[in-house]
Formats: structure tokens, C-alpha cells, sequence
């Protein structure tokens, strides 16, 4: 049934309506007009949510699952509330992966750069992912088997120049344990230009369209990462765990690990990742 859905345009754009008018709704109404109440912390001062991401995750359960019974959400804030609702990743259901908004610290700043991303999945295999930055105008929708398109456009990721420095997004300090920290320092190599990252929904979505070379995380939660590794992987690009496994969305992974513009990227930031 899944399998024929993803061929349905009918059904992948009344996805993507809910996505969009779930952000239209909820999220752009409240960007740069966020009172004080409206923002809280969660594990602390760099781990923000807001309204608008509660809202927002409230209108895409509804919506979502209403295009596809039997099917269930594990979005970011559901899972704060109720650890217990990440199980549905690993389980038999079709599962929507939320992020509601993707950025939260951008977006409370009033910055333009977060987004929405919404996954669809089952026993651990990625279908297909929309990624939707609102201020941006931006859209981006993958499907397994059928390629990858920002706002209409076939995205390919390419390659990285030769002999240019790869320009790999990693997780930003703030959210980073000291041991992560050093796993992520065997990026500070010659012909390797690290950053710190913003969204990690928009950094995917700089791979998958060449503006960036790679990605380096080192938390697997499922709604930061399916939507952008099936983006990565439909333009043509690879992720690889420091064991040289690809990521798994069910858990479990070696880690760090890096999606990249294509295999021979990924492999090599991997290796760096590796302990030495």
C-alpha cells in the first residue's frame, strides 16, 4: 500500500499542503513575534522550544495522520513529553518523523534559517521526506527511488572541487558533550574547513545541492536526520557511521557519523571521525 502511494502525486502534494499550511498556521505567524511566555527551555538554555513547534507538531498529527490510517507520529516535541512514543520508529506502523521547527534558536533570534521536516517511514526504511523552510521560500520533497527536488527542480549534489577543502557543517558546540567534541577534532585536518552547524534540516539540504560537502553529527534522534538523509541519498549523495555502516534511523549507530555530496566524501570524513 506505502509502495503505492509513493507513486500517488496526489498523495505526495497533500503532504506537502499539510506541511505547508501547518507552518502558515503556527509558525510564521509567531516568527519575530514571540512574547517571552512563549518560549521555554527544556534541558536548558540552548535547548529551546516554543509554541509554535508544539502547535505546529499538534496540527501535523492530525493532518498526517488523517492521510494515511493506521499510521502514526513521533515528532520531537511528542517524544519530550513521552519518551516512550520514539518506540514507534522501530515498529510496524507507517511512521511520520516531525521536526516541527527545525532551528528553534534561529527562529526565536527572528533568523530566517530553520524549517519544518516531516519524514515517512517503516521498519526502519525512509519513503520519503519534505523539508520546508517557510521564511525562505523553500520547499525540498524526496522520494526513495524517485530522486530529489527543491522547489520543483531535480537537486543533484555533485561532487566537491578537487583539491578545494571539503566544507563539512558539525554539531554545534552548544549541543555537544567534551567526548563528542573530540571525536568531531579529528575534522581539524588539513584540507578541512569544519563550521558549526545551524539547522541540520537546512544543512542537509546544503549537501544535497552542493553548497556544502558534508555533514558530522552525534545524536541520532530520528526527526533532526531522516528527512535530510533521504534528501542527501535521492540527490546522489552517502552517509556513513564511523564502523562504515550506513545511519539507521532505529538507532543503534556507531558514532559520529557524516552524510556527504557522495561515497568517496562520506568515506573519507568517516575516517576522520574514527578514534585514533
Amino acid at each position: 500500500m506505502i509502495d503505492d502511494l509513493l507513486d500517488d502525486t496526489g498523495f505526495l502534494s497533500a503532504v506537502e499542503d499539510a506541511v505547508r499550511a501547518a507552518a502558515a498556521a503556527e509558525v510564521m505567524p509567531r516568527w519575530r513575534q514571540l512574547a517571552a511566555h512563549e518560549v521555554d527551555e527544556k534541558s536548558g538554555p540552548h535547548d529551546l522550544v516554543t509554541i509554535a513547534d508544539r502547535e505546529a507538531e499538534t496540527r501535523l498529527t492530525a493532518s498526517l495522520t488523517a492521510l494515511l490510517p493506521g499510521s502514526v507520529v513521533v515528532g520531537e516535541e511528542g517524544v519530550h513529553a513521552d519518551p516512550g512514543v520514539y518506540d514507534a520508529v522501530r515498529g510496524d506502523a507507517p511512521v511520520w518523523i516531525v521536526d516541527p521547527v527545525d532551528g528553534t534558536r534561529q527562529f526565536v533570534h527572528g533568523e530566517p534559517g530553520f524549517c519544518t521536516l516531516v519524514a515517512l517511514a517503516r521498519h526502519g526504511r525512509l519513503l520519503a521526506s519534505w523539508t520546508y523552510a517557510p521564511a525562505l521560500g523553500e520547499m525540498a520533497v524526496a522520494v526513495r527511488g524517485g530522486g530529489a527536488r527543491l522547489n520543483g527542480e531535480a537537486l543533484l549534489a555533485g561532487a566537491p572541487e578537487p583539491d578545494a577543502a571539503l566544507r563539512v557543517a558539525t554539531a554545534h558546540p552548544d549541543y555537544t558533550t567534551p567526548a563528542q567534541k573530540h571525536a568531531l577534532q579529528g575534522l581539524a585536518v588539513e584540507g578541512v574547513a569544519p563550521r558549526p552547524c545551524g539547522s541540520a534540516g537546512l544543512e542537509y539540504l546544503a549537501v544535497a545541492r552542493g553548497a556544502s560537502d558534508a555533514v558530522a553529527f552525534t545524536w541520532e534522534y530520528a526527526w533532526d536526520h531522516a528527512a535530510g538523509l533521504l534528501l542527501v541519498t535521492e540527490a546522489g549523495g552517502a552517509h556513513r557511521t564511523i564502523d562504515g555502516a550506513p545511519f539507521r534511523i532505529t538507532g543503534g549507530n556507531a558514532l559520529p557519523f557524516t552524510a556527504a555530496r557522495d561515497e568517496a566524501t562520506a568515506a573519507r570524513v568517516a575516517s576522520l571521525l574514527r578514534p585514533q
